[in-house]
């Protein structure tokens, strides 16, 4: 069996819990195929890059599949046919990454910089503190 990171994209006014019965309901699918689901995160609701059939905002989920192609292959045609699932996309890999994603990790501000010192306020290395003008 092959290993595969899926991620779709639902409306947005569908609400949580029927995002939760569409993904059971395509979990069954690759159970039905002979396949699983390891892990399954649901991201929440969030805002869209540009609109997608006049949505701004989309639930997203991710899911890692452990199937073989035929099954990953009809759960694509079965959400291709429900007019709830916006986008979607399947990649193969060679291991699934164990633990929560990146998208699902805390991190604070401080992290996100990338180690850089503080630049609030300084005016980009000008340096102390601005003296009057004189004309």
């Amino acid at each position: 069996m092959a290993l595969y990171e899926h991620i779709f994209l639902a409306r947005q006014d569908v609400s949580q819990q029927q995002v939760e019965e569409l993904t059971a309901a395509l979990t069954e699918v690759l159970a039905q195929g002979g396949g699983k689901v390891t892990k399954n995160e649901y991201w929440g609701l969030k805002g869209l890059s540009y609109r997608i059939r006049k949505n701004r905002k989309a639930h997203y989920t991710l899911l890692n599949i452990d199937a073989a192609p035929q099954a990953v292959a009809e759960m694509e045609r079965q959400m291709r046919i429900n007019e709830d699932i916006l986008r979607f996309m399947t990649v193969r890999v060679d291991e699934l990454e164990e633990g929560p994603s990146a998208m699902m990790q805390k991190r604070d501000r401080d992290d996100r910089d990338g180690g850089r010192p503080d630049r609030g306020g300084d005016r980009g290395g000008f340096g102390g503190e601005r003296r009057p003008r004189r004309f």
